[in-house]
């Protein structure tokens, strides 16, 4: 556990806050970073740092803006191996700041959407696609918990990423983070 969620106030607020926690491990691996040293592949799989905090934010803003609230997106992006690759890993043009600073954007995007819903009951239909039950729909509660899972899931992958980049632990990266703020 590398980071201890606060309390929570109700189940909105306990969702919001351990989808926040989880967003931390991935903000956290790419801590002191370069653009380089986000857009490098370390390892065999296509995945960098920024890819990854790219398409989390991708993810996480299609799932409450485009599912949720049925929002047409800003961009189509396409589903292809090529296309899909390309989305875990920081282009030529996109830097570090700029895949944050869009990580951020959804975050504050996602709190006051989920906010203004009048319960987590809302319930909406699941997209057309071949791994979701046809007619599916799911609650913004089961919307909420998916993401904490895909956020999980890829700070795993951002903290191993990270310790075969350079050798910084998850562990050292939050003591890092918690000097910083008692530094304020």
């Amino acid at each position: 556990m590398p980071s201890l969620v606060n309390a929570e106030t109700d189940e909105r607020d306990a969702l919001l806050t351990f989808l926040d926690a989880q967003r931390g491990g991935l903000r956290r691996a790419v801590r002191g970073l370069t653009d380089e040293q986000a857009a490098a592949h370390p390892s065999v799989s296509a995945m960098s740092l920024g890819g990854l905090v790219k398409h989390a934010a991708h993810c996480e803003h299609g799932w409450i803006q485009g599912v949720l609230m049925g929002r047409r997106p800003e961009t189509d992006r396409e589903t292809s191996t090529a296309d899909w690759e390309k989305e875990f890993q920081l282009l030529p043009g996109e830097t570090l700041a700029g895949v944050l600073a869009e990580f951020a954007d959804v975050a504050r995007q996602t709190r006051e959407t989920v906010e203004a819903l009048p319960d987590l009951e809302v319930s909406v239909p699941l997209p057309e696609a071949p791994w979701f039950p046809q007619d599916g729909k799911r609650s913004a509660r089961w919307i909420l918990l998916h993401l904490i899972e895909e956020q999980a899931r890829h700070a795993g992958h951002a903290d191993l990423i990270r310790e075969s980049l350079d050798g910084a632990l998850a562990f050292d990266l939050v003591a890092l983070e918690q000097a910083d703020q008692q530094a304020r």
